[in-house]
Parts: structure tokens; sequence; C-alpha cells
């Protein structure tokens, strides 16, 4: 149990019997009245994000998480397979988990995993990845000083919008938070 003058972004906190990360919080110290600590809070089980005060020195619980690096091995129909390098034991962890950036995994791919206990609370992938043209459709002579761009495919099956010089065979890095085209590599 701590108190809430002890609260610091990032923290996991139990509010309710549900559990929540803080993202920003401020004590504050009004001229009049008691002091308090304003706080946002995301709800780490469906992601939502609220607003709640505490009393200065309110007693409050924090939530221990652990978060591992585990590496992607396989996929077998709704769950992937990570697995552990220490133990090297498997971990299934269904696809939901990985919601849209799921299409930028391939094999070997090192991901952060949260957990609280044995429950899984967040996967996160890295923020951009190297992946290797598959099919590029080719780029028509003179429109590259529009600084135009077409799709292209990508080896995990993705599709992201690309510049036209970008042909199948090269490796392009892709940000996975937005799906967007970053460098060729």
């Amino acid at each position: 149990m701590i108190t809430s003058n002890d609260l610091k972004n990032g923290m996991t906190l139990i509010l309710r019997g549900v559990l929540h990360e803080i993202i920003y919080f401020q004590h504050i110290k009004p001229g009049k009245g008691h002091a308090f600590v304003r706080t946002k809070l995301r709800n780490l089980q469906n992601g939502s994000v609220i607003e709640n005060t505490f009393r200065a020195k309110e007693p409050v619980e924090q939530a221990y998480v652990e978060r591992k690096t585990l590496e992607y091995i396989y996929r077998d129909g709704q769950n992937y397979y990570l697995m552990d390098p220490e133990t090297y034991e498997q971990l299934p962890v269904s696809a939901d988990r990985f919601k849209d950036s799921a299409q930028y995994l391939r094999e070997n791919t090192e991901i952060v995993v949260t957990f609280h206990g044995s429950d899984i609370l967040g996967v996160t992938i890295p923020d951009t990845v190297d992946l290797k043209v598959t099919q590029a459709p080719p780029g028509v002579k003179g429109d590259t000083a529009t600084g135009g761009s077409k799709p292209v495919t990508l080896e995990t099956g993705a599709i992201v919008q690309a510049p036209l010089f970008i042909n199948a065979g090269d490796s392009i890095r892709v940000d996975t938070r937005t799906g967007n085209y970053v460098t060729r590599v």
C-alpha cells in the first residue's frame, strides 16, 4: 500500500478492483484547502482513459507488473507463440492482444510482454521493423517529381504505401504504430 503522494507516471494501480496505469499525474496545493493529486489513468483491460482525483496521503493499492522480452516464433490459427529466451518456455498469446500490429510480425522478432501474475496485460512490438518487399507495381516514369506513392506487399503480407522508386526485393523500414513507410534499408 502506498499513498497518493508517491504516485509516478507509468505506475500500475488497482482502483475499484481493476488494473490502471498512470499516464499523467499532478500534485496540486491550492492556496486554500487541502492538497490533492489529479491523475489520468488507462484501464489495462479495455484501454479506456479516466481522470481521477486523490486526496493527499490517501492510501492507494499498487499492482506489481513484470515486463519480459520474448521472441515471436510462429503462429498457429488464433494464437501467436512466444518463447522466453532464458528458459525456452513457449507461451501462446491470443491474436486479439496484438491488434493491427500483428501484420508486421516476422519470426524471431523480440516483443515486450507485460504480465500481472500469470495474466498477460499487453504486448508491445518494436516501433519500427525492417521487412522485404515481395510485390511492387512498376513506378510510372515521370511521376517521381510529384512525390507519389504506390502500394507494396511485404513479406508478412501487409500492404503499405511506399515511394515509386521501391521495387520487389528491396528492404524497407515500416513504423508499426502508423503503418507508414519510413525509409529504404
